[in-house]
């Protein structure tokens, strides 16, 4: 899959081009930007896991192709599940962002890292190491479904979900 990660659009114009579309969710706006770029958008990739970033980090290693990662983590703030590191493999890998129900770390290195970056919050505590979660699935994130190969539009706005390419 390869899908060029595009900013121009904004989430308003999109919103409001789509009004009544039932298939248009918006995430609810609990999320902070930690990422250089505070404006991403592409196809989505998933990973289920809860205070375990194993999958993760086999994400952010592989070919991002512009897409986006979305990470259910359980809404969990008692661990970090992407810091310095993986933010900076999910660059330099080609994904337009991640975002994550769960919070991360090494906040400073995250916002030099060239990919755009969302969670609940920053947490200190490294996660667990136990190869536990699920890769491409049906998640849930704030109470919205994400599938892969939903889009994700993020701006300074929200965070659009969308069952396909929206602009």
């Amino acid at each position: 899959m390869n899908s060029e990660a595009r900013t121009d659009f904004l989430t308003c114009d999109i919103c409001d081009a789509h009004r009544g579309d039932d298939s248009l969710r918006v995430l609810p706006p609990v999320f902070r930007d930690f990422g250089k770029h505070l404006k991403f958008s592409g196809p989505v990739a998933t990973v289920k896991c809860f205070e375990d970033n194993t999958l993760v980090k086999a994400a952010v290693d592989s070919p991002g192709q512009g897409r986006v990662l979305v990470v259910d983590g359980g809404g969990s703030l008692r661990t970090a599940l992407l810091g310095g590191n993986l933010g900076a493999a999910a660059a330099r890998n080609g994904w337009a962002g991640v975002v994550i129900d769960g919070a991360v770390r090494d906040v400073a290195e995250l916002a030099l890292c060239e990919v755009g970056i969302r969670a609940l919050a920053s947490m200190p505590v490294p996660p667990a190491k136990r190869n536990a979660g699920l890769s491409d699935v049906a998640v849930q994130v704030q109470g919205v479904w994400v599938r892969p190969g939903d889009w994700i539009y993020a701006d300074a706005d929200g965070t659009l979900v969308a069952p396909r390419a929206m602009t």
